[in-house]
């Protein structure tokens, strides 16, 4: 008998439905129940879709997430839930997962139910998988691509380095991720390269 694989479920390869979608398409409008359908696309081909009803005109709102999984019909409800934002712009909207009972602004599509992430067992995200040396290459490798990036994002036209002349948070983060991308040489990478190499290569 074959082993079986112990590939993990990745959470990045799951059908994700997004909060912040369902607002952009004008679904969480208060007052308003509004039917339609979620699609799923993999270079440019169809993957998935499923249907959906989004009612807002209730003491508690709710998503109806109606499709078939493995041939089995699937109809249940998720919560919607809001709180007033911060910056005094309408209202922040989350799941409230029907298995964990947790505020979340996504749903994993995982053994044929869309749920909080931590409803599931044995399910990873992609950078879980990677080796420490990996993870550290990948971190060089993004600060030293992105460094022009960085300063587009400082040298914008609406961005601010102080307020009541105080650094920013998000001028501190630019000017650290710039540090950490200037220090970098070539021999680093190299070096990287050479234990990532090897640590693919050990049995």
């Amino acid at each position: 008998m074959p082993k079986p694989h112990t590939f993990p479920t990745l959470y990045n390869e799951a059908l994700q439905i997004h909060i912040s979608k369902l607002k952009e398409w004008n679904y969480l409008n208060l007052e308003q129940l509004k039917n339609g359908t979620i699609t799923w696309s993999s270079n440019g081909e169809k993957i998935a879709s499923i249907s959906i009803t989004v009612n807002c005109n209730c003491k508690e709102p709710y998503i109806e997430l109606i499709y078939n999984s493995n041939n089995e019909p699937r109809r249940y409800k998720v919560r919607l839930i809001s709180i007033p934002s911060n910056l005094d712009k309408g209202r922040i909207w989350y799941f409230l997962c029907p298995k964990t009972n947790k505020r979340c602004r996504k749903l994993y599509l995982v053994n044929g139910y869309f749920f909080h992430r931590n409803a599931f067992n044995g399910c990873m995200y992609a950078c879980q998988t990677e080796s420490k040396q990996w993870r550290r290459l990948k971190r060089t490798y993004d600060s030293l691509f992105e460094q022009d990036k960085f300063y587009e994002q400082m040298y914008s036209k609406h961005f601010k380095t102080h307020y009541k002349g105080k650094p920013t948070k998000r001028y501190i983060k630019l000017m650290k991720q710039i540090s950490i991308a200037e220090r970098i040489s070539h021999e680093d990478i190299e070096n990287l390269l050479i234990i990532n190499k090897n640590s693919n290569e050990s049995p």
